[in-house]
């Protein structure tokens, strides 16, 4: 890692959030989780999560920003937890504490990793601020250990996630894609989605990533990519949030290439064919009034980074 910080300084990480390009989810196992097949995007909108030195023991964390109210500031905290498992794995028993800040921009429980891009980033703060001799290898080995986003939301970019979709691979994708997210009032958990999942009797035994998904990115066609997205939890999602299929349907009919519930939602993302594209929708979505907000992204882009 970098230098030692001193006790005055802070570390300040920046990390984004994501879309899943395609989402495939196998039934429930007896272990209770679902075996994943997803392609990961990390898109231009961030949480910044800082780092300061506590008196050992002390992990306290403070929220500003958007929907900075709805999130834990206990111990269930994503971002205390991560900083602890850090300390209590990789501290060689010195005396670590660390205060959090955390600067909300990503939905809360909105389908875009929101709380696993906070563990992340606390993750990379808390690595540098107390010059932890850990790799970025052994940071997301560390960060599976708290959700199956957290890697990749160390890792960033493009890739494909098995597994709980924590066994990443990176995927060569060229080109910038550009996106326009809508955010809804209230939130969805993802355990409820998944229950949904269950109850619908939802899930595969056959995992592939859609044909065509793969080479779309490779070659950095927008509209193949529009026509290999895929959401195997969107059936569960608006059966609890049924009004998002107006959402979806809206969307559609302004001009996107594609629409899909993002993640378990209720954040829906559309695809733009390109930048002048994703302006027009923006400006057309926010005055049908089906939303709380709307806001232009683009991807892929890097994930948890230093700035300070």
């Amino acid at each position: 890692m970098a230098s030692p910080v001193t006790e005055a300084e802070v570390v300040r990480v920046r990390v984004a959030g994501k879309v899943n390009l395609s989402l495939r989810s196998g039934r429930r196992r007896p272990d209770g989780y679902h075996s994943l097949s997803t392609v990961f995007q990390a898109v231009s909108l961030y949480d910044e999560v800082d780092a300061s030195w506590a008196p050992p023991g002390r992990f306290s964390v403070q929220v500003v920003g958007e929907q900075a109210d709805q999130v834990p500031t206990g111990d269930d905290n994503l971002a205390v937890r991560a900083a602890r498992l850090l300390a209590r794995t990789w501290g060689a028993g010195k005396p670590l504490g660390a205060d959090l800040v955390i600067r909300k921009s990503i939905p809360v429980a909105g389908g875009m990793a929101g709380g696993s891009a906070d563990a992340a980033g606390a993750l990379l703060a808390c690595a540098v601020l107390w010059d932890l001799d850990i790799s970025p290898d052994e940071l997301r080995t560390l960060g599976a250990r708290l959700g199956a986003d957290v890697p990749f939301c160390l890792a960033g970019g493009t890739a494909l996630g098995r597994g709980r979709g924590d066994e990443l691979t990176s995927v060569l994708s060229r080109g910038t894609y550009h996106w326009v997210l809508a955010f809804s009032d209230g939130e969805l958990s993802t355990p409820a989605v998944f229950a949904k999942f269950d109850e619908l009797g939802l899930g595969s035994d056959h995992l592939d990533v859609p044909d065509g998904l793969l080479n779309a990115l490779v070659s950095g066609d927008v509209q193949a990519l529009g026509r290999s997205l895929v959401n195997d939890l969107e059936p569960a999602a608006l059966a609890l949030r049924p009004q998002l299929s107006h959402l979806l349907e809206a969307g559609d009919d302004l001009g996107a290439v594609a629409s899909m519930v993002s993640g378990s939602g209720p954040t829906v993302a559309f695809l733009a064919a390109n930048e002048p594209a994703a302006v027009d929708l923006s400006v057309r979505l926010s005055s049908e009034g089906l939303c709380r907000a709307v806001k232009r992204v683009s991807g892929p882009v890097p994930g948890a980074r230093l700035l300070v």
